[in-house]
């Protein structure tokens, strides 16, 4: 996430903006992927996408 979303989120969460991007290392770690692109191809080749 760019620093803005990543702030955007974790207002709206009530988070540390470290620990959302924490949490969002571990999602593209754990999907093995290098980037949020990626990541959103994968969501999307799944039809996990609307």
């Amino acid at each position: 996430m760019t620093g803005r979303l990543r702030a955007d989120a974790a207002t709206r969460l009530a988070m540390r903006e470290s620990t959302v991007k924490a949490h969002v290392s571990r999602v593209l770690t754990a999907l093995e992927v290098t980037n949020r692109v990626q990541a959103a191809l994968l969501a999307r080749d799944a039809g996990l996408t609307a």
